[in-house]
């Protein structure tokens, strides 16, 4: 709710204790742009002030109670009335009472749990926010704060190549290998393609990488594909036996890591997509999916944090703050 509306007399601010020092990332709105919002990650405490700035000094606020909340949730586009809250949390800042001057209170969530990256697509959003609230008898004073989350992963153990085979009886014969199934978002894509059997008469050979977002269950699914980069890899007619070798840089794209199944409302899928043309416009098409995930520049650090975290969900606080220092320990 805006705090101009007629009768207030108070502005919020929230200010993140660590604001000066923590990184801000660009994240895409829901209208396309991009703006910078503070980065965290799972498990991370989010702690800070939020500021009451009354407007008439001097002159009293009568509220039912200050709050802070923070919230994980999911909207989305086809069912905007209902917002799929994952996460929320309460922290009671005063009771019921009057403010007779401007006042700060702090505000901390110890270890939050954020399962989920931060994501704005096509028919879904999911975001984090900070929101404080005094409620008042006829109309609450509120501010909001997002935030970005993203998700770190170690290296996949398990990371095979891909092989596969396109082939048209008696016309063509084509396979193609990539170097491993898993990537990082600044990962190379590293292939080739061999031309086994070619009697088409091919004239333009590219890869595609399609992001294809799924929402909703049952009658009401959604797809929506998007193609976020076109690598050419032959622009004229092949021969037998030959071979074009591929390398795919991902860092240049916007991209974000397979999301599969998020709260059972949508899941985000990559896929590389050869396309063949011939000379009579013809398109033939082979499709793999690839797994992306994050590497974050704090991999080892972010996890070791997190492994003291999970300690502390399943064995208490105690065991949590012995974790968190033997991990600071290990990484000093």
């Amino acid at each position: 709710m805006s705090f101009f509306s007629f009768g207030q007399s108070a502005e919020i601010d929230i200010v993140l204790k660590d604001a000066e020092t923590r990184k801000r990332v660009e994240h895409k709105t829901e209208d396309g742009k991009k703006d910078k919002y503070f980065l965290l990650y799972d498990g991370e405490t989010v702690s800070g002030n939020v500021n009451v700035t009354l407007k008439n000094p001097g002159k009293r606020l009568e509220h039912q109670g200050i709050k802070m909340e923070f919230i994980g949730q999911i909207e989305l586009y086809y069912d905007r009335g209902n917002h799929h809250e994952f996460v929320s949390l309460v922290k009671d800042l005063a009771r019921p009472g009057e403010l007779t001057q401007s006042q700060a209170f702090d505000f901390e969530f110890t270890h939050v749990e954020k399962p989920y990256e931060s994501y704005t697509g096509q028919n879904v959003k999911l975001r984090y926010f900070l929101r404080a609230t005094v409620s008042r008898r006829l109309n609450d004073i509120s501010k909001e704060m997002d935030i970005v989350v993203h998700t770190l992963s170690t290296y996949p153990e398990l990371n095979s190549s891909i092989k596969m085979e396109v082939g048209i009886e008696d016309c063509l014969h084509i396979e193609f290998e990539y170097n491993k199934s898993k990537y990082h978002l600044k990962d190379v894509i590293v292939g080739k393609i061999y031309f086994l059997l070619v009697r088409l008469k091919i004239r333009h050979m590219e890869i595609d990488i399609i992001k294809r977002e799924t929402t909703g269950t049952g009658p009401n699914v959604y797809h929506e594909n998007d193609t976020i980069a076109k690598y050419e890899i032959m622009d004229g007619a092949p021969v037998r036996g030959e071979s074009i070798p591929i390398r795919l840089f991902l860092a240049g794209y916007e991209m974000t890591p397979t999301m599969r199944d998020i709260n059972k409302k949508y899941s985000v899928r990559y896929y590389l997509n050869l396309v063949l043309i011939d000379e009579e416009e013809r398109r033939y098409f082979k499709q793999q999916e690839i797994t992306l995930w994050r590497k974050g520049d704090i991999v080892k650090k972010s996890m070791s944090h997190q492994a003291a975290i999970a300690s502390q969900r399943f064995k208490g606080s105690s065991s949590a703050e012995k974790a968190l220092a033997q991990a600071q320990a290990k990484e000093q």
